[in-house]
């Protein structure tokens, strides 16, 4: 059976128009996903750094909130300044010799026309402050 001439013309520019709204919203939430999951990374590289230097300072050190807290702004900026947007960085102590540091920040968007629509990013990494014991048994850093 043959189709009059013309009758499907115009079709494939209508299935295109249809299909490509989708198709563009899926690669949209592809390059979202990508760099949500990249500014989380940032977010935690910053915060074990941080971590590392406050886990690192003196026992009686009163300055390692500032030097943690500098460190791992001072990596935001290095690595993805424009990824992890309104970055910030914020120390905790839990028992007297347990220290954190944890970074705040919200992934970049793709997509601006929906501002309600944010991917905050929390990373928190710490541990114990290191210091060193006698070898009989001392207790605890002093």
């Amino acid at each position: 059976m043959a189709t009059p001439k013309g009758g499907e013309r115009g079709a494939t520019v209508i299935e295109l128009a249809i299909l490509m709204p989708v198709i563009l919203a899926v690669a949209l939430l592809i390059v979202q996903v990508a760099l949500w999951f990249h500014a989380r990374q940032v977010a935690e590289a910053a915060a074990q750094e941080g971590a590392r230097v406050a886990r690192a300072a003196p026992f009686d050190s009163g300055d390692w909130p500032g030097q943690a807290t500098a460190k791992a702004t001072d990596i935001i900026k290095a690595v993805g300044p424009k990824l992890l947007q309104g970055a910030t960085a914020t120390t905790s102590e839990k028992d007297p010799d347990e220290r954190f540091v944890t970074v705040t920040g919200s992934a970049v968007q793709v997509i601006p026309l929906l501002p309600e629509l944010t991917f905050t990013i929390t990373a928190t990494a710490g541990g114990p402050v290191e210091c060193f014991r006698p070898d009989n048994g001392g207790g605890d850093c002093s």
